[in-house]
């Protein structure tokens, strides 16, 4: 037997974003299962709206009120899938906070997400902005995912390749996008692990913990307390993380804003290019604390734009296209942001 869809009306989305923006969704829908996304597809009226996915809304900028169906994914659940030779596949649900999954994952033995600790948002949110931090990335562990595809109205699964992972970036933000839900995602954990301390300010801090052998629950410890130490809780200031992706020139480019500004900070590529830190780029062009209307830069981390009570979506987004222009006048190097922009 069918029950009919708890559609709420003039939905406040303040809680449900990280920004803390408040705006409303003229329709919402939290959604629990496949079938609620399929019941959503047989209604020809909800079918018809504009429609919205949204997970932890720790990615996304809210310019104005939802004019149509916000589906707020809440279906619940992580299990050890299988293994072959090399790994263990663990899956989780959509609707899982980011942290809390990775966190189940250390609490039973299972380590290679540990880098990726308290990245605000949502498993089934992942994937598409292949979140990364500390030297590691969702792809470096994705298997693959399942989901509604609102065109056909068919579960699909899909691959890493089929994924088409970049930085920042997959399939669901070009092809897939507004047509595809993502329902799980499952993962390869390696049999065999070993530490990822590439990055060099990680590797710092379990040094100066006296760590010589750290295992993947002193990682994530480590990881936590530098994101703690640098970055804003969204529950007290609200935020979307780092807000600009780390541009990429190509080699000529970087050699030339380094003979300018010798301490300009750079990571080589496997490509031969490099990417700048656009927190240190916008850093030296003075923001870090400043404060524009209700909006401001984070006074210990550059690259994250914070709500300082009351912002809109429209004074967050002055912000950042001031920033944006200040970074392109002085280097050359134009900043895209990473959030996406809603409506």
């Amino acid at each position: 037997m069918a029950f009919p869809l708890d559609i709420r009306h003039d939905q406040s989305l303040r809680d449900l974003n990280t920004f803390g923006i408040d705006a409303k969704a003229s329709s919402y829908l939290r959604v629990c299962s496949v079938d609620d996304l399929r019941a959503v597809r047989a209604d020809p009226q909800l079918f018809a709206l504009p429609r919205l996915v949204l997970g932890g809304g720790s990615n996304l900028l809210l310019l104005a009120d939802i004019a149509g169906l916000v589906l707020h994914m809440a279906n619940l659940g992580m299990a050890v899938n299988g293994e072959d030779a090399d790994h263990v596949i663990v899956t989780a649900q959509a609707g899982e906070n980011w942290h809390s999954f990775v966190q189940w994952t250390l609490a039973h033995q299972l380590p290679g997400l540990e880098n990726l600790s308290l990245i605000p948002g949502s498993v089934g949110a992942s994937p598409i902005q292949n979140i990364g931090a500390y030297g590691s990335e969702l792809a470096d562990y994705f298997h693959s995912l399942k989901a509604f595809d609102f065109s056909t109205g068919e579960v699909i699964a899909l691959s890493k390749r089929e994924c088409a992972f970049g930085y920042r970036d997959s399939v669901f933000k070009q092809s897939l996008r507004d047509r595809a839900v993502i329902v799980e995602v499952s993962f390869a954990l390696p049999k065999r692990w070993q530490p990822n301390l590439r990055y060099a300010e990680l590797a710092a801090e379990i040094a100066a913990r006296g760590i010589h052998q750290p295992d993947a629950k002193d990682i994530s410890d480590a990881v936590i307390a530098i994101r703690q130490r640098k970055l804003p809780d969204p529950a007290t200031t609200g935020n979307a993380g780092s807000f600009f992706k780390n541009p990429r020139v190509t080699a000529v480019t970087r050699d030339e804003l380094l003979a300018q500004r010798p301490g300009l900070v750079s990571y080589a590529q496997s490509d031969g290019s490099y990417k700048l830190a656009a927190g240190w780029l916008i850093d030296q062009c003075g923001w870090k604390g400043k404060t524009l209307g209700a909006a401001g830069v984070h006074d210990k981390q550059a690259l994250v734009l914070v709500n300082r009570g009351g912002a809109s979506g429209a004074e967050i987004l002055r912000l950042a296209k001031t920033i944006r222009d200040d970074v392109y006048a002085k280097y050359g190097v134009m900043l895209e942001p990473e959030p996406v922009f809603v409506p």
